[in-house]
């Protein structure tokens, strides 16, 4: 590809008229070319792709959060007209409806690709179990790509999509993150809608999000994510008080380290200490922690009632066409029959006794870091022993939707094969913006260009004078509990203003006239709990407001404005950039 996929970029490029959609399809396309790392299963063709493209042909791209970006889908999560297989060609259909995540998306502006390969079932975290082909390692194709979300992972790591849909009842999300360094989102269970999405077991699947990086993985949450009363096991978001992502000190967990395996890859042990000390770096307080009621939970998953679960969600297929199932899914599956009903009660007694002592832990920590996966493994390994060695893929993330976490993948260095290893932050449902937020400060700096509102009952708000950090006024938002999410400029059509009456000076910002030349002004997000906004806003005195501001990504938020009559006598001082600058000169 001659230019960036990620979505920041691809959005700079739109709202500038540099590109269309039509161009990056066209591109994508012949990019793909004869998908030798077996990535898809259905790709869709130009004309199919072009409906998506024409419908927003009458659309503001800076009206729509993803106008315009490419992304993928998991072959167990519906598109309207387009079979779903599930990864076994004799168990699919044709849905007539989008699933809710994917309708979400397409209303949002993005246009779907095509649907990609997968561990039959999602049953599997390594991508060898498919009839439609092992999906191979975007680094190294002799590698396991990860599952059971494979080719969205690898569509995204080979730079075909922007971003792509999985799903994660186990560690699909997760290890194919790691293994093609991307940051791989296991929201909060209920959080995405499963509703179209073939389960696998439905009282813990979710649908998952691999992206380029943090910035691009807010994006797509924010737009994805939602309540949806036609889907039983939908969940309001909830807001919580701390983001630890944004605090200069919190508290992180680690395993003890007779409890961590990296099954004999010392390399993978190294980086994972790096990644202990960079979160130490990042201002967090390493907690030792007692992993043994989190090992326990993961194993409950294939030993009790959630193996029955996933008989029961392809029952009656996989009793009328057994031959049509891939022998390893077969063999795990079949497994379910020898449970009673007696004892899914009996796992369910086991897996509460062990949320309680688990909320111990949490008590003591905000968030913990594990290994993603503690290592990886050749295809022809995996294929020669493909039980064990998938097992020891999921130390780290079976027990994650039974105890009910929310998590982020993170890339965290390469081997010196030049295979990638990831790190896993994870913390207790509703934190997923938190976890965000910390992933940015340890892959960027913090420095996350995307600061589009997700919780519910938070507002974000621009600032550009007084109220930055370190001023006289940042008081305000401090006192009301409010935490920087970047510092950032406004687009390029603003023109910045010392009002008269100073000292103490007062900015003014406004949008440009119609031809007349404006700057970006160097600008502060901040959030702050939609309960302070009133009283922040009260204290604001004229002629300053608070009305909409276009950042330099092209995202909307609240902000300062001023009005027009009050520039009429005051000093232009667009040229400084910024009002640190500004105050800068005055100081002279």
């Amino acid at each position: 590809m001659k230019y960036d996929l990620d979505i920041v970029s691809l959005r700079r490029r739109y709202l500038a008229g540099e590109l269309h959609p039509l161009d990056v399809v066209q591109d994508i396309l012949a990019h793909i070319g004869d998908d030798t790392h077996h990535v898809w299963i259905h790709r869709l063709s130009f004309d199919e792709i072009k409906k998506y493209v024409t419908a927003l042909q009458d659309k503001d791209p800076a009206t729509l959060p993803l106008y315009g970006i490419p992304f993928a889908i998991k072959d167990n999560i519906d598109l309207a007209g387009v079979p779903t297989t599930a990864g076994c060609a004799e168990y699919a259909y044709h849905p007539q409806h989008h699933a809710t995540v994917v309708r979400n998306l397409i209303n949002a502006g993005a246009i779907p690709i095509g649907k990609t390969n997968l561990d039959q079932f999602a049953t599997g975290l390594n991508g060898t179990r498919s009839p439609y082909g092992v999906c191979r390692n975007a680094y190294d194709p002799d590698y396991i790509s990860g599952g059971s979300s494979s080719g969205s992972a690898v569509a995204v790591a080979l730079g075909q999509v922007s971003f792509s849909l999985g799903t994660d009842t186990a560690g699909s999300g997760r290890v194919p993150a790691a293994f093609n360094n991307l940051v791989g989102v296991k929201p909060t269970r209920g959080w995405l809608s499963t509703r179209g999405v073939v389960p696998a077991c439905r009282s813990l699947d979710c649908v998952s999000l691999f992206a380029l990086n943090t910035a691009d993985a807010h994006s797509v949450l924010a737009v994805a994510a939602g309540y949806d009363e036609q889907d039983a096991y939908s969940r309001q978001m909830l807001t919580h008080g701390f983001d630890f992502g944004l605090a200069k000190t919190f508290r992180f967990g680690v395993p003890r380290a007779d409890q961590l395996q990296f099954f004999g890859n010392p390399e993978a042990a190294a980086l994972f200490q790096k990644s202990v000390a960079a979160m130490q770096d990042s201002g967090g307080q390493k907690v030792e922690i007692d992993f043994l009621p989190f090992l326990k939970a993961a194993r409950l998953l294939y030993e009790r009632p959630w193996v029955a679960e996933r008989y029961a969600a392809i029952r009656e297929f996989f009793d009328a066409r057994p031959e049509s199932i891939h022998p390893v899914v077969r063999e795990i599956i079949a497994g379910a029959k020898r449970f009673s009903a007696a004892d899914a009660f009996d796992g369910m007694y086991k897996l509460e006794a062990l949320r309680k002592e688990a909320a111990l832990v949490w008590g003591k920590i905000d968030c913990m870091v594990t290994p993603t996966a503690g290592t990886i493994y050749r295809i022809d390994e995996m294929l020669a022993d493909p039980i064990h060695l998938n097992a020891n893929l999921g130390y780290y993330t079976n027990f994650m939707n039974l105890l009910d976490c929310a998590a982020v993948a993170v890339p965290a260095g390469f081997q010196s094969n030049g295979l990638p290893f990831g790190i896993t932050l994870l913390a207790p449902a509703h934190q997923d913006v938190p976890l965000l937020h910390l992933a940015s400060k340890l892959l960027d700096g913090g420095q996350n260009p995307t600061v589009q509102a997700l919780l519910p009952g938070r507002i974000r708000v621009a600032v550009c004078g007084a109220h930055l950090e370190g001023l006289p006024l940042n008081h305000q938002l401090t006192s009301r509990g409010a935490h920087l999410v970047a510092s950032t400029k406004s687009s390029a059509d603003y023109k910045l203003y010392a009002l008269p009456g100073g000292p103490p000076y007062r900015p003014g910002m406004v949008r440009a006239k119609q031809g007349e030349s404006g700057s970006a002004i160097e600008v502060e997000v901040w959030e702050m709990a939609a309960t302070e906004f009133g009283s922040f806003v009260a204290g604001i005195p004229s002629p300053l407001g608070i009305g909409t501001i276009m950042l330099a990504g092209g995202e909307k938020v609240q902000g300062f404005v001023c009005e027009q009559y009050a520039i009429a006598d005051a000093e232009d001082i667009t040229h400084f950039g910024g009002w640190r600058a500004y105050l800068a000169s005055k100081e002279k």
